[in-house]
């Protein structure tokens, strides 16, 4: 299983990015999945999650600014991302939740300049 993440970049303040996490395979859509980041010096953290079922979660910092959704049928975990700030900054990485193992995307940089 791989995890092909993309969308990140550099934006301004206040601007917006969407990410988006592929994973290889089929059989997902029964699965948890996930964005963590990880920014310079800090502990990876949660960002928010979405079950099989559409239900999501967010860490209160990223309430009201991102929204996470998936797309089943392409295996793919999206995190839109608006009103940027500057500590957003950090490596988002995908996540997909399974029994035995989670999997990890590579990480997208997304770099919000003030």
């Amino acid at each position: 299983v791989q995890l092909q993440a993309s969308g990140g970049g550099l934006v301004q303040t206040g601007g917006s990015l969407r990410l988006s996490c592929a994973a290889s395979g089929s059989g997902f859509s029964s699965n948890d999945m996930g964005w963590y980041r990880q920014a310079p010096g800090k502990l990876r953290e949660l960002v928010a999650t979405i079950t099989s079922r559409g239900r999501t979660y967010y860490v209160d910092s990223v309430k009201n600014r991102f929204t996470i959704s998936r797309d089943n049928a392409k295996n793919t975990v999206y995190l839109q991302m608006n009103s940027l700030k500057f500590e957003d900054t950090a490596v988002y990485y995908c996540i997909v939740y399974a029994t035995a193992t989670n999997y990890w995307g590579q990480g997208t940089l997304v770099t919000v300049s003030s």
